[in-house]
């Protein structure tokens, strides 16, 4: 639908109002006698984005990178390059790396898609919502990942979850719209499988980041203040698809409010530091349909707490993983409401109901 405007005859100005209209309409007003200057909208006072500075392209041997608040969202460019170090510490809205040979890539938070093509013996550290490789081969990637990642054409692909700290690393994900318990990093689609072969595998579970994308050299990215210590990770480290040491699984259910992920982060390392393992987590919206299908008979206690926002949930894994998940929330959570599996019989159930239902929600 059209929008139509009426003509308004502007009332006079005064002496002073006049004076101010023509300084801000004149101010370097060397138009030619007769011409109308051109208006200026506010738009023509935005700065221009220059491409160049969020492209690398055709580097050789060099340490190049992006510092936080430098890229603010932008999309970037990597291409056609080879042996260098790259690292862009902020945020961005696309990122596509093209023909680049034995490279070291740290990516901060994507918020879309990052894309790999005719990349070959790369190793990377990278955050987004939706990752994909075509014609690569031998890359290694420590992967956060919101969606499945795909390959396509694609040989030699090593993935490990994600796991790197700096302090602006935080606000960087909400910037990109991406939860750090949304991580599917080891639920690799293979688009273009081969019978009797295997494009891809998981690093070890022993592999550290700082081994395949070393911290930075040069003086100018010194300046962040990186840490790869994987207990420090500002992704909690998942077995994802490894197979799990015990047939004993715990499902805990966290409810939206201000210390949501403080409270999940805290059972994370308490479960952990005694030995159990954390295989996946998810942070997805709840309706009171799914917690019924997913809490079944204590659904009504948790239905009150789902308008408040999205859940959290935490699949730890051991022997006695559910005695150890109730007595920590019972000693360290009392005050919080908190869902957790009843015993040994029930988590299973607990974990499939709750995973395939999240599965759902997201489209995997």
């Amino acid at each position: 639908m059209g929008c139509f405007f009426s003509r308004r005859r502007k009332p006079a100005l005064g002496g002073q109002q006049q004076q101010q209209q023509q300084q801000q309409a004149g101010a370097g007003q060397d138009a030619a006698p007769g011409e109308q200057k051109a208006p200026q909208y506010s738009w023509d006072l935005r700065a221009k984005i220059d491409p160049k500075d969020y492209t690398f392209s055709g580097l050789r041997d060099e340490t190049v990178g992006r510092l936080p608040g430098k890229v603010a969202g932008q999309q970037f460019v990597i291409q056609d390059c080879e042996n260098c170090k790259i690292y862009i510490f902020d945020h961005s809205a696309t990122i596509t790396i093209d023909d680049c040979v034995n490279c070291q890539i740290f990516l901060g938070p994507i918020k879309g898609s990052v894309f790999f093509r005719d990349c070959k013996d790369c190793k990377c550290v990278v955050a987004c919502q939706q990752f994909r490789t075509r014609d690569c081969r031998k890359l290694e990637v420590f992967l956060c990942c919101a969606t499945q990642p795909i390959i396509e054409s694609s040989t030699g692909m090593k993935f490990g979850c994600f796991q790197y700290y700096y302090p602006e690393l935080a606000l960087q994900f909400k910037d990109a719209g991406l939860s750090i318990f949304n991580n599917t990093w080891s639920n690799i689609h293979d688009f273009t499988p081969v019978s009797g072969e295997n494009n891809w595998g998981l690093l070890p579970e022993s592999a550290v980041v700082q081994d395949y994308v070393p911290l930075p050299s040069s003086e100018e990215l010194k300046a962040v203040r990186i840490s790869t210590d994987a207990a420090k990770s500002i992704i909690p480290i998942t077995r994802g698809q490894r197979q799990k040491n015990s047939d004993e699984s715990c499902l805990a259910v966290f409810f939206a409010g201000d210390y949501t992920t403080a409270n999940a982060r805290k059972l994370i390392d308490e479960m952990t530091s005694k030995g159990f393992q954390l295989v996946q987590t998810k942070e997805v919206l709840m309706k009171a349909e799914d917690a019924h299908r997913v809490f079944q008979q204590s659904a009504s206690e948790f239905i009150p707490l789902l308008e408040k926002g999205p859940v959290v949930a935490l699949e730890f894994n051991g022997d006695g993983a559910v005695e150890q998940c109730r007595s920590t929330i019972n000693e360290v959570f009392s005050g919080t409401k908190v869902f957790v599996s009843e015993s040994k019989a029930s988590a299973s159930q607990d974990v499939d109901n709750f995973y395939n239902f999240a599965d759902m929600q997201m489209g995997m």
